[in-house]
């Protein structure tokens, strides 16, 4: 991963204790300095000092000769979505739409060929997925992903499904010209649905998120369990007022933008 900056202000070491963080995923919460080391492409002289440094820092726990990420790490997710105003303003609405349908929901932004969730509000049911903040999940199969896939241009989203997924599962397998067909309705109707794609007994539905620029910025959804309720459910229950929350997030964020800035 090392090695790869070419401007004149990159700085190396910090690239290398980024890269030793998101080394752990899913599928390797706990590594050992050998493990570590291989999947950073890091001499392990280097690995270690960068991982005592983390340790020291807060962002590293040693167990013996095996190390994991602690929950300090999210402070660096949690300072990205507090920069956006994102939380803050959807926490609210999302509330008012899980208290209205009974079901879960969630907000997404693309990273990478992955979804990444970045608010939330859950009710108690029992499925075979469990989300928190900083879930990544590949984007194709999801209703969230196929939202903001939707709204990339066709080389910018040629390039993020060139990039392997992060988190931990397989990378999805799909037929090009069949995910751009569909592509092409979820941006001429304005949501998508994924039906058991991601994980059986999983549906969703999901709508954009637009900034005060109109851009899509976020994705938002309601996620149901499949044997309790219908995609006719979904469609014509739940999704116009799925509509209507995304509206009102977008409508937030965009007097937050507008806000004015207090110089220093």
């Amino acid at each position: 991963m090392a090695g790869r900056g070419s401007g004149p202000d990159f700085v190396e070491a910090l690239a290398r204790g980024l890269d030793v963080l998101t080394c752990f995923d899913a599928a390797h919460p706990e590594m050992t300095l050998a493990e570590i080391a291989t999947a950073t492409g890091l001499a392990r002289p280097t690995a270690r000092r960068l991982l005592l440094t983390l340790e020291e820092l807060g962002y590293v726990r040693a167990s013996g000769s095996r190390f994991a990420l602690t929950p300090r790490v999210l402070r660096l997710g949690a300072a990205y979505a507090a920069s956006l105003g994102l939380w803050d303003m959807a926490r609210p609405h999302l509330e008012a739409l899980v208290a209205r349908t009974g079901e879960s929901s969630s907000m997404t932004q693309l990273d990478g060929s992955d979804i990444v969730y970045v608010a939330r509000v859950a009710v108690p049911k029992i499925i075979s997925l469990r989300v928190d903040i900083g879930t990544r999940f590949p984007a194709v199969p999801t209703s969230q992903g196929k939202v903001l896939l939707a709204a990339l241009d066709a080389d910018a989203r040629a390039a993020v499904l060139a990039e392997p997924t992060r988190s931990g599962l397989p990378d999805p397998t799909y037929d090009t010209a069949e995910l751009e067909a569909e592509l092409r309705a979820v941006r001429a109707r304005g949501w998508a649905l994924a039906d058991e794609e991601l994980a059986r007994g999983i549906r969703s539905i999901a709508v954009p998120v637009r900034d005060g620029d109109g851009a899509v910025r976020a994705a938002m959804n309601v996620t149901v369990h499949a044997a309790e309720t219908s995609v006719e459910t979904l469609t014509g229950e739940y999704l116009p007022w799925l509509m209507q929350t995304a509206g009102e997030v977008a409508a937030d964020w965009a007097l937050w933008q507008a806000r004015p800035q207090v110089g220093g």
